[in-house]
């Protein structure tokens, strides 16, 4: 992974991510040249800056953008304006729950993402589910030169990412519409506007929601109900496979990501083996999870695993993981897979330096394993794999 800030993982992360959604490395080395020396003062320390650094370099493309639109110029300033929503989320995603500068900045950020769809003419439909007492935001990307009813897989967020962060890494949605693919790109509870917006947090029982997200497509005339499939990134690669076995309907499950005992690993990171994703991590999660103290968290987290979960899928299942995986033991992998006793097709990927890919959910190398994984759901719902003329 490239590592920005060399000691310090958790930034060097979000810059990672930032490049796989399209930042520029220029506009990176501007917003993050003046902090190299607070990132050595550890994760927590100094996101008040980070934040600062990086919503000037997306006002700067706004302003751009203001000139291009002046001219009439619309692509550009779409082009521009959804870089600057890729450096407000990685602003935002940096901060404290309580860091109230991080609300007016999300606000941004989803008003600057979606003028940038708009204006780029990206064909991408925002959507609303209906569920409790908010909704479930989602992008909806659909199929190319399908005729009729298309496949669709829905792509659920990890434990700090949203679902636009997730649509722009590695140009996911656009892999699978060239297979004849529709995708769905969701912020379920604990993640995105479900938790900021309408204070949906996370569920142990993920087919609560996920149940309510394939009711909505089935019903959409241009969608297969029989093949509507469901990926999850790091811990997705908990919700997913949950909800894979308690909703049978789903026709596949794929993990970016294995995170067969999130719980377990909460105890080792108390311990302080495995590198955190974010920084302020057990305010994070506290948050994500509803618990109002670190008790009442590690309670919620001990049923935060798949044991006896993976054997009750029946359906077609990938499990991917990076061999250099910093935040999640490989060993997870392999214990979700072995598990997976039921599934008439599994199988394990393990990325490796040879295709890159291999750090927590393919960070370093999105392209090569989004590739994979289109590809494979592709063969499972026979899709468009390409041709030699």
């Amino acid at each position: 992974m490239f590592k920005y800030f060399e000691t310090n993982y958790v930034w060097s992360l979000a810059v990672a991510a930032a490049i796989e959604m399209g930042a520029k490395i220029g506009e990176i080395e501007a917003m993050c040249r003046p902090l190299i020396d607070i990132a050595k003062e550890g994760d927590d320390l100094g996101t008040a800056e980070f934040l600062a650094s990086w919503e000037r370099g997306g006002d700067h493309l706004l302003s751009l953008a203001d000139e291009d639109i002046e001219k009439g110029h619309y692509l550009s300033a779409g082009d521009k304006l959804n870089r600057a929503a890729i450096y407000y989320i990685t602003a935002e995603r940096m901060q404290a729950h309580s860091y109230e500068p991080r609300k007016a900045l999300y606000s941004k950020f989803l008003k600057t993402f979606q003028d940038g769809i708009k204006l780029s003419q990206e064909a991408c439909e925002r959507i609303e589910i209906p569920y409790q007492n908010g909704v479930i935001a989602g992008l909806y990307t659909k199929a190319e030169g399908f005729a009729g009813k298309a496949p669709c897989l829905v792509i659920v967020n990890g434990l700090d990412s949203t679902k636009e962060m997730v649509y722009r890494a590695g140009l996911f949605p656009q892999l699978l519409a060239k297979r004849g693919i529709s995708s769905i790109f969701i912020d379920q509870p604990g993640t995105g506007e479900a938790l900021r917006l309408h204070g949906l947090t996370a569920v142990v029982e993920t087919e609560k929601w996920a149940s309510v997200v394939f009711d909505y497509l089935a019903d959409l005339d241009e969608i297969d109900s029989k093949k509507i499939g469901l990926l999850g990134v790091s811990l997705g690669g908990y919700y997913c496979p949950r909800a894979v076995a308690m909703e049978p309907r789903f026709a596949l499950g794929v993990v970016w990501g294995a995170n067969h005992n999130w719980g377990e690993m909460q105890k080792r990171r108390l311990q302080r083996e495995g590198e955190n994703p974010v920084p302020h991590y057990w305010e994070h999660v506290q948050w994500v999870w509803g618990a109002s103290n670190m008790d009442e968290f590690m309670e919620i987290a001990q049923n935060v695993h798949l044991n006896g979960v993976m054997e009750k899928i029946k359906v077609p299942f990938l499990v991917t993981h990076g061999i250099a995986d910093k935040q999640i033991p490989i060993e997870y992998a392999h214990q979700s897979y072995d598990q997976l006793s039921n599934s008439p097709n599994r199988e394990l990927k393990i990325f490796t330096e040879k295709e890159g890919g291999i750090q927590h959910s393919s960070l370093d190398n999105t392209a090569n394993a989004g590739s994979y994984i289109a590809d494979w759901v592709a063969e499972q719902f026979n899709g468009y794999l390409g041709e030699l003329n």
